[in-house]
C-alpha cells in the first residue's frame, strides 16, 4: 500500500471521529465461503444504540453490510463480522482487508460457534508472521468506561471453555480483535432471541461499547 494512500485513510478515519457533527461509522462485514455473515441481524443496532446512549456518541444508526473485497471498506473505520460456519478470503479480498487494516481501519471477529477453525487461518494470512495473540487482562480494551478485570464475559457456553480476546497486530497497533468462546453478539441481541438475563445481556454491551470506544479513541 502506498504511504500517500495509507496516510489518506488514517487522516480520513481520524476526521470522522473528531467532527461530533458527522455519524461515526461501523459496518457488518459480508464474506464468502458459505458461513452466515448474516447472523445476529439486530447485534450491531443494539450496540450502536448502547453506545450512543451511554458513551455520549454519533455513531448511525442503521449499520450498512460491506463486502470484504469492496473499496467501500475504507469508508467505515469500524468492521464487524459473525457467523457459524465457513469463512474464506480470496487474494484480491486478503489485499483490500491488509490495505484496509494497515491504513487505519479495525476488525472485530466474533465466533457465533462453529466459526473458529475457518476464521483463524484466514486472519493469519493478512500479514507475514503475524499471529494472533491472546490479550492479557490488563489490556486496555478491558478498562474502558466499564472494567473487566477478568477480561471477555461469557455469554453463552458453546464448548465450555473460559471466554478469549485474541489480538492481531501490524506495526504495535491492534488491527484485529478476534473474540472466542464468548458469543458477544447474540448478547447484543435483542432480548427475545436468546432469553439472556437481562444482566448477561448488560455484561456483553458494556465490552462491546469498550471494544468501540477503545477503537474510536485509538483510530
Amino acid at each position: 500500500m502506498k504511504k500517500a494512500s495509507r496516510l489518506f485513510i488514517v487522516i480520513a478515519f481520524g476526521a470522522l471521529f473528531i467532527a461530533a457533527d458527522k455519524p461515526l461509522k461501523i459496518a457488518l462485514l459480508k464474506y464468502n465461503g458459505g458461513g452466515d455473515w448474516y447472523a445476529n441481524p439486530t447485534s450491531l443496532p443494539n450496540l450502536i444504540k448502547f453506545c450512543n446512549q451511554n458513551l455520549g456518541m454519533n455513531i448511525d444508526p442503521e449499520p450498512p453490510t460491506v463486502e470484504v473485497g469492496s473499496q467501500e471498506l475504507f469508508n467505515y473505520p469500524f468492521v464487524h463480522m459473525t457467523g457459524h460456519g465457513n469463512v474464506v478470503f480470496n487474494e484480491q479480498e486478503l489485499e483490500n482487508l491488509r490495505a484496509y487494516l494497515a491504513g487505519g481501519g479495525f476488525l472485530h471477529a466474533d465466533d457465533n460457534y462453529g466459526m473458529d477453525k475457518f476464521i483463524r487461518p484466514q486472519l493469519e494470512k493478512l500479514f507475514q508472521g503475524s499471529k494472533l495473540v491472546e490479550l492479557p487482562f490488563s489490556h486496555p480494551i478491558f478498562h474502558q468506561k466499564y472494567t473487566f478485570n477478568n477480561g471477555l464475559p461469557k455469554i453463552h457456553e458453546h464448548e465450555g471453555g473460559p471466554p478469549q480476546a485474541f489480538g492481531l497486530f501490524y506495526e504495535g497497533r491492534m488491527v484485529v480483535l478476534y473474540t472466542y468462546e464468548c458469543d458477544l453478539g447474540d448478547g447484543w441481541e435483542d432480548a427475545n432471541v436468546h432469553k439472556d438475563p437481562e444482566e448477561v445481556r448488560q455484561k456483553a454491551l458494556k465490552m462491546g461499547a469498550n471494544i468501540v470506544r477503545y477503537v474510536f479513541s485509538n483510530s
